[in-house]
């Protein structure tokens, strides 16, 4: 832990509010050396693109999707994080090319973050299926600015203290990320890294901020039950920083093609429900709550997650929309 950030620890034992406490906790794990850095998202089915280039152009289709997570509703400060992302199957390289746009805001206490990454897949045949190898480079902007306003029990606090920041610190660091993604008809396979560069930022001559490399690993199964109208997908979604790690395992039924129910279990952090339906069209609707059963349960109300997606196909004749909810 640098020195910028160890006015967090000295004014814990200052403060009698318990909100403003937490909150000061909350932003106290955000540069613990071994606290994983990337935001936290339930309906990973539908959010591949964000950890996994090698995902875009996957799908055949052209694809546009926006997922907004409000995690820990009612704990002061908690993460706010929404993803938009692009992608879709081109032929610039090879014949089997894919390429993808996702951008992200994550906001967590006083602290704001906006990523953005551009994604390149290169999908070859392997086997009976496909194997898409992608790269992903962008940013990541950081921004970090002591806001006491609005705060319960902020009364407490003296800004003018000389372990606090008095200005606002701000920097861009660079990202780059890689992975592979096999699609065979009844399963997929996808391994990524994110952070490969493990960019540092330097706010004075004090303050650092660095990146840690990220793993990710999920696979998930189509499997067709008795009644031709239900099918169920068995996922699970994996990663890790090299130091702590977290796992989901997800059951979904889907019926019909069109709507689909789930539940999941993410270890020592929540159990997950998750709803959704392709409404008309290729336009997708899914929503998804998390019940903490976490030490923090005791702070918060559980977690928010929804997600619209749109998906179309583009050929030279006309536009298809895409009438298939089939996400794994």
């Amino acid at each position: 832990m640098n020195d910028k950030y160890k006015y967090i620890t000295e004014f814990i034992c200052k403060l009698l509010n318990k909100s403003l406490l937490l909150w000061i906790i909350l932003i106290f794990s955000i540069f613990a050396a071994k606290a994983q850095q990337d935001p936290q998202f339930s309906q990973n089915q539908f959010n591949q693109l964000t950890v996994n280039p090698g995902y875009a152009g996957s799908s055949g289709f052209v694809n546009f999707s926006v997922l907004n997570r409000y995690q820990w509703v009612g704990f002061p400060g908690a993460p706010v994080t929404i993803v938009f992302n692009t992608d879709g199957a081109f032929h610039l390289v090879g014949k089997n090319d894919g390429l993808g746009l996702s951008i992200m805001s994550d906001v967590i206490g006083f602290e704001k973050n906006v990523s953005v990454g551009l994604n390149y897949s290169w999908r070859k045949k392997v086997g009976s299926g496909i194997l898409g190898s992608g790269i992903s480079i962008g940013f990541l902007n950081k921004n970090l600015k002591i806001d006491m306003s609005g705060v319960d029990g902020s009364d407490l606090v003296n800004l003018s203290d000389p372990a606090l920041p008095q200005t606002e610190a701000n920097g861009v660091l660079a990202d780059l990320g890689a992975g592979l993604y096999y699609q065979q008809k009844d399963y997929f396979l996808a391994f990524s890294v994110k952070h490969i560069n493990q960019a540092t930022l330097s706010f004075d001559e004090s303050g650092k901020y660095s990146l840690r490399r990220h793993y990710y690993l999920s696979a998930g199964y189509t499997l067709q039950m008795s009644d031709a109208r239900l099918v169920a997908l068995p996922s699970v979604f994996l990663k890790s920083d090299a130091t702590t790690w977290q796992a989901d395992l997800n059951m979904t039924v889907q019926y019909d093609k069109r709507f689909w129910g789930g539940l999941g279990y993410r270890f020592q952090d929540a159990i997950i429900i998750s709803i959704g339906s392709e409404l008309w069209n290729g336009i997708k609707f899914g929503y998804s709550y998390d019940v903490s059963t976490s030490a923090l349960s005791r702070y918060n109300s559980g977690s928010h997650e929804i997600f619209l997606a749109y998906s179309v196909l583009l050929n030279k004749k006309r536009t298809h929309a895409y009438k298939s909810v089939r996400f794994l």
